[in-house]
């Protein structure tokens, strides 16, 4: 009981940071998951990562597959829960006064002043999870066809990340 707990506690505190998106989380999820609580290794929280790619919600899934290896069914169940509780209660709470909210300046000003900072901790946790997984040319060069083919195609994100697993699956 005492482990659920402690989940619904972390989770609770990660879903009141979440909201905006889930990509800022990253260095905080890794802090938490690999290198606090020892839940997962790097390689299984990178996995996690790119497996969570291929879902509706991506990062709320591995919180889901962390709670499940720290705590099994009701860990991943507590930890679903709690991810999204902050976000629901807020969502209640603006979409109630949404047409008064919009129209204030400070509230505006304040959103415009967090995209700048977003941005960096999205950059900052790309570049920690690039120099941990980033190891020989094979990964480089399948680097740059997956930024290509994001950036300048129309191809769906799950096919690139499947492609890029059976490319990691035929060279290895």
């Amino acid at each position: 009981m005492a482990a659920l707990l402690m989940i619904a506690w972390i989770y609770l505190r990660i879903g009141l940071m979440f909201v905006g998106g889930g990509y800022v989380l990253i260095p905080l999820l890794n802090h938490i998951m690999v290198e606090q609580y020892h839940w997962l290794t790097l390689r299984q929280f990178l996995d996690g990562l790119a497996l969570s790619q291929l879902t509706p919600g991506p990062l709320a899934m591995l919180a889901t597959f962390t709670g499940f290896r720290a705590g099994g069914f009701p860990g991943a169940l507590v930890a679903t829960v709690f991810i999204f509780l902050p976000c629901v209660v807020l969502m209640l709470i603006i979409g109630r006064n949404y047409h008064r909210l919009k129209n204030i300046d400070i509230i505006k000003n304040t959103l415009d002043g967090l995209l700048p900072a977003v941005v960096g901790l999205v950059a900052a946790a790309a570049w920690n999870l690039g120099a941990s997984s980033l190891a020989g040319m094979q990964e480089f060069i399948t680097l740059a066809v997956g930024f290509a083919l994001f950036k300048w195609t129309k191809i769906t994100p799950m096919f690139v990340i499947l492609g890029a697993g059976l490319v990691g699956m035929v060279l290895h």
